[in-house]
């Protein structure tokens, strides 16, 4: 099929007119910037631009709900700010709920309000972006002193170098202790909690980091 006869024939099937599934896939075309391939066949497009007309035909019917798998798979950065936008766009102006999984982490770190861990088939971790980031910086500090040797933190119970200049605590580890250990080191030119990336905790919450999947929502 084409593209737009495409689009038109599922939107249709959602219950919608013929003018409005025609008006609807003329938008979608328009907005998601494939609207001079209207007219080609589905299986003639990129792979990039077959991934926008799946998104617009989740559209065309403006869903109550979006639940979406890999979206942004296969997709060049333009392709991904397109889609990315789009995506945001429904979930504000319309309120609409979008689930998706991917693990392209960045993205979901970028676009998502929740994110849930899975692993196993099991939710090794989930909640709000925001707070599951600060929620695990309790833990790790960013430690940058003007002396370039390391050897400082030898000795202090809990504490080891997680990546250079950032300290993980243990059990039994106390960020005074630290905080002192350092100024007796040298001068401290930056002391203070260090939130992970998502990729971070990813890794931190897998034992086997090709184990799991994120299940993201905005």
């Amino acid at each position: 099929m084409r593209v737009a006869e495409q689009l038109v024939y599922l939107a249709r099937l959602r219950g919608r007119s013929r003018h409005d599934a025609e008006e609807g896939a003329g938008r979608w075309l328009e907005r998601l910037g494939i609207a001079e391939r209207a007219e080609d066949p589905v299986e003639a497009l990129s792979l990039g631009n077959q991934q926008r007309v799946q998104l617009a035909a989740a559209l065309v019917h403006e869903p109550a709900l979006l639940v979406l798998d890999e979206p942004f798979s296969g997709l060049d950065p333009v392709a991904v700010d397109v889609l990315a936008d789009a995506l945001r766009s429904e979930a504000r102006a319309r309120g609409v709920p979008v689930v998706f999984s991917s693990h392209q982490l960045d993205l979901v770190e970028q676009l998502c309000d929740a994110v849930a861990i899975v692993s196993g088939g099991r939710v090794v971790a989930e909640g709000d972006v925001d707070e599951l980031r600060a929620s695990r910086a309790a833990r790790r500090f960013r430690v940058e002193l003007d002396t370039p040797d390391d050897r400082w933190l030898e000795g202090i119970q809990g504490a080891s170098w997680r990546d250079p200049g950032v300290v993980e605590l243990h059990d039994g580890g106390d960020p005074q202790r630290l905080l002192e250990a350092a100024v007796a080191a040298g001068r401290v030119r930056r002391f203070g909690p260090e939130e992970p990336s998502l990729a971070e905790i990813f890794h931190d919450v897998v034992a086997r980091p090709d184990a799991a999947t994120v299940e993201a929502g905005s």
